[in-house]
């Protein structure tokens, strides 16, 4: 199947629209927010660019959260978070099924550990009637262990959420981005914006890649939100850094959980969870430490510390298994219960701050939510029409992968070379990501697209090779 020519730029300097024109619309920030904006506006014949930092879609809080596909039970009633993220979880369960995105519907129990959670838990069961949601119902101790044989000892009740799913994190950026693109959208990576110059007709940003106009303006930059935001002489909201460290164990350990399963939240946040992910790992985490530092994404010997000692109380049994991977994510918390979506109508301008955790649930609907807050500046959006279907690679553990479809290796031998003998990818699937609309550009690039060096052996197996083959994909 062909497709329209694609923008996408990283390296060289911003090209320039035909006869010096602005770019209609300008998204800061490919993350999973961001590349939802930008698929929203594929929709309708504007000008639109997508600019990142980094060198791939979804590199920075997008990449890094505990995937889970919320039912947004416990959001604050009346909220625009509830809302989005009661929306956006309809939304993007369609999204997936239809574009092969991974899911697990694998539900929730919010487990009470002591008289005081115990009896917090029906007014968590009203919150999510109250949002909604009434299929939530409280357990009895003996149905707690029932359900979750491994549960470790004097768990004494539960707040069941069967809706609750894991879904692929990095797949659906990569879905948002790819249709974004095959539809017109200019993406610009490696394309950290400095000083916005505001202005009647149009902002100029100042690029590491040089200058870009843009008539409207839609900041979903993240961790940075709000240093974009001031630039526009706004004081909305403070993004402080709250990093997540988590622990990834082996695939063996998946037996042991049958449901994600959730502490009685805190002000604080979500607290330490266990979740099945869909590539068929089990996650221990994730701490929620307030830092300074916007870089900060090293895992610390007491995060994981703190960690195991969650999980020892948690599932005992899963301390024994194997680690196959730790690592962190920086969720952007402002202090606020909500998020920070305002539109600037005298300025053009819209800031998307304060997405947190829910924002990879919440996506569809806070990028339907912008569009609209984008027409009401003034902007013509014209007729909206339909994108091309996409139909993603298949990463969940539970679809057939391609290295066991027998009729798929016999129309093409590369499908039965097996590359990450840990994650079972093969040869075809590797050359099928370097040819993509939007090719890796680095090993990291890589395993997001196919899990390739995720396994047991973190890449020392297949790493160098690995590596030669994104080199040589970035000679062609």
């Amino acid at each position: 199947m062909t497709h329209p020519v694609t923008v996408t730029t990283a390296g060289d300097p911003l090209p320039e629209l035909p006869g010096g024109a602005p770019y209609d619309v300008t998204v800061i920030g490919a993350g999973v927010v961001g590349t939802a904006i930008a698929r929203a506006l594929a929709h309708h014949p504007v000008r639109t660019a997508l600019v990142e930092a980094s060198d791939d879609i979804g590199d920075g809080t997008s990449k890094a959260n505990t995937a889970i596909l919320h039912t947004g039970f416990d959001a604050v009633p009346g909220s625009l978070e509830a809302r989005l993220v009661r929306e956006g979880q309809r939304k993007l369960a369609a999204y997936a099924a239809g574009t092969g995105i991974p899911v697990e519907r694998v539900g929730a129990l919010l487990v009470a550990w002591d008289a005081g959670q115990l009896a917090a838990l029906p007014a968590l069961l009203a919150k999510a009637e109250a949002n909604g949601y009434h299929a939530a119902r409280l357990l009895d101790a003996d149905e707690v262990a029932e359900r979750e044989p491994h549960l470790g000892p004097g768990a004494l009740g539960a707040l069941e959420v069967p809706d609750e799913s894991v879904i692929c994190p990095w797949t659906t950026p990569l879905a948002f981005a790819t249709q974004a693109v095959r539809a017109g959208v200019h993406l610009h990576l490696d394309c950290r914006v400095g000083r916005i110059e505001p202005g009647p007709d149009h902002h100029t940003l100042t690029t590491g890649r040089g200058p870009l106009r843009t008539r409207y303006l839609i900041n979903a930059a993240g961790l940075h939100a709000d240093e974009i935001d001031r630039q526009f002489g706004h004081d909305h909201f403070t993004v402080t850094p709250r990093r997540g460290q988590l622990i990834v164990f082996d695939k063996l350990a998946r037996d042991l959980v049958r449901h994600i399963l959730l502490p009685v939240p805190t002000a604080v946040g979500k607290g330490v969870l266990v979740a099945p992910t869909v590539f068929g790992n089990v996650l221990l985490g994730p701490t929620a430490e307030e830092l300074d530092d916007k870089t900060a994404t090293e895992s610390t010997q007491e995060g994981i510390a703190l960690l195991r000692e969650k999980g020892r109380r948690i599932l005992p049994r899963l301390l024994d298994e194997e680690v196959t991977a730790v690592y962190a994510g920086l969720r952007a918390a402002t202090g606020h219960e909500d998020y920070r979506i305002q539109a600037h109508p005298g300025l053009n301008y819209i800031a998307v701050g304060g997405i947190r955790s829910t924002g990879l649930t919440a996506s569809m609907a806070i990028a339907d939510h912008v569009t609209a807050l984008l027409a009401d500046t003034g902007l013509a959006l014209g007729t909206p029409v339909a994108l091309e279907p996409l139909t993603m690679p298949g990463l969940g553990e539970t679809g057939e992968r391609p290295c066991l479809d027998a009729g798929l290796i016999a129309r093409d031998p590369a499908y039965g070379t097996l590359v990450c003998h840990c994650e079972r990818v093969t040869e075809g699937e590797i050359r099928d990501a370097l040819r993509s609309t939007l090719p890796p550009r680095s090993v990291a690039g890589l395993a997001r697209r196919t899990r390739a060096g995720n396994g047991r052996c973190q890449g020392f197996s297949c790493g160098a090779g690995l590596r030669a083959r994104i080199e040589e994909g970035s000679r062609t």
